[in-house]
């Protein structure tokens, strides 16, 4: 059943998300960096390119992204004029696949009341969803560029990546980027990313996973029609991803519930400030937490990462 609707004649899409769902909430995660390039929140407004689906693939369409109080539904409006219905439906399978609107959270929204250690979260948390990435190079890209990095530096090779390989659509006074497209980035060359300062491993792998992308040889409709362990092993051959990005772009990426980054850095961090801990656990001790949250340490674990930023 879809979440969304489309009514003749109107400019907008209207999607019904199931509860709990936390706008607010989502709104402060997608705010938390002021260097973020692919998105923009202006008020309560989220405004965000998508490419078009085939073959309307021409130029790309800008999304303002709001909450509707009176009505509880997200909508969607297109300030550069309405595009066709084709198009408005998938900018409502976009947005849906972008808030993880199809994972039912009633499981774990009973954990958050009963885990001795989730329950010690801010209860405003509740409804949050995990604000993924509908495309699959984005995901492996952004996990790549942020392998043993700051998050700080992440973002300004991440900037420089989309503004120098990304398209842009400028509107009001305001430029609008998408993520470069996995077919202009198999063609580049490692020295083209270095000179953005990224390393000479992390421009070969991002390069090379453009090229298996290009050729066909790794997709997310592949990834998502294998087991979980399957779709873990496909990633895992990948040169430059390991365990950690593994599971973040299932996580991210797949609506993996069960994905579990468990060495995570802000992970341990922010464990350590919740159990008023002087020091941080340890992955076994992690682990053992963790039991009770069998099926849900992707949400677990986004739930902890939102106890580090304001």
């Amino acid at each position: 059943m879809s979440l969304f609707t489309i009514s003749d004649g109107e400019s907008r899409v209207n999607i019904v998300p199931p509860q709990p769902f936390n706008y607010e909430e989502c709104l402060v995660f997608l705010s938390r960096s002021a260097q973020e390039v692919l998105h923009q929140v202006k008020d309560v407004y989220v405004y965000k390119l998508m490419s078009p689906p085939p073959p309307h693939r021409v130029e790309p369409v800008l999304l303002r992204i709001g909450w509707e109080p009176a009505e509880a539904v997200i909508r969607i409006e297109f300030p550069l004029g309405v595009p066709s219905r084709t198009v408005r439906e998938e900018a409502g399978r976009h947005v849906c696949d972008w808030f993880d609107l199809g994972t039912p959270l009633a499981g774990f929204d009973d954990l958050l009341r009963s885990d001795p250690v989730l329950s010690r979260l801010p209860s405003s948390y509740r409804g949050l969803r995990i604000i993924g990435f509908p495309d699959l190079f984005e995901a492996l890209s952004w996990a790549v560029i942020g392998q043993q990095i700051n998050l700080g530096f992440a973002y300004t090779l991440k900037r420089r990546f989309v503004e120098r390989f990304g398209a842009e659509l400028t509107h009001g006074g305001q430029t609008y980027r998408l993520h470069p497209d996995c077919r202009v980035i198999a063609e580049l060359e490692p020295a083209e990313l270095t000179a953005l300062q990224f390393t000479g491993r992390k421009a070969e792998y991002v390069i090379g996973i453009a090229r298996a992308m290009a050729e066909g040889e790794l997709s997310r409709e592949r990834l998502l029609q294998q087991e979980q362990a399957e779709a873990q092993q496909t990633l895992l051959a990948l040169r430059g991803v390991g365990a950690w990005t593994a599971d973040y772009v299932r996580m991210k990426c797949l609506h993996h519930t069960d994905a579990f980054p468990i060495a995570d850095v802000g992970l341990h961090n922010a464990l350590k400030v919740l159990l008023g801990w002087e020091r941080k656990p340890t992955v076994e001790e992690i682990r053992r937490m963790a039991e009770l949250w069998r099926g849900w340490e992707a949400y677990a674990t986004f739930y902890l990462w939102r106890t580090l930023y304001v």
